[in-house]
């Protein structure tokens, strides 16, 4: 198992993708104040925080036994 250190952003990409999952809990009052935006919004929020994680992928996958 590799417990190397991972860099900032993949935590701010793990932050960003906890907020998106808080906004899918309380996406009703969200829909009810921002309409269609919520679901845009929510969106572009886990796809930053995808983008995030996905950016930590400096190293090379471990060669298959």
């Amino acid at each position: 198992m590799n417990t190397g250190k991972h860099s900032r952003n993949f935590w701010i990409g793990n932050a960003v993708l906890a907020v998106a999952m808080l906004m899918m809990f309380f996406m009703g009052p969200l829909s009810d104040a921002l309409g269609i935006w919520a679901a845009v919004l929510w969106m572009v929020v886990a796809a930053v925080g995808m983008g995030l994680i996905m950016s930590d992928k400096s190293e090379e996958p471990p060669a298959p036994d």
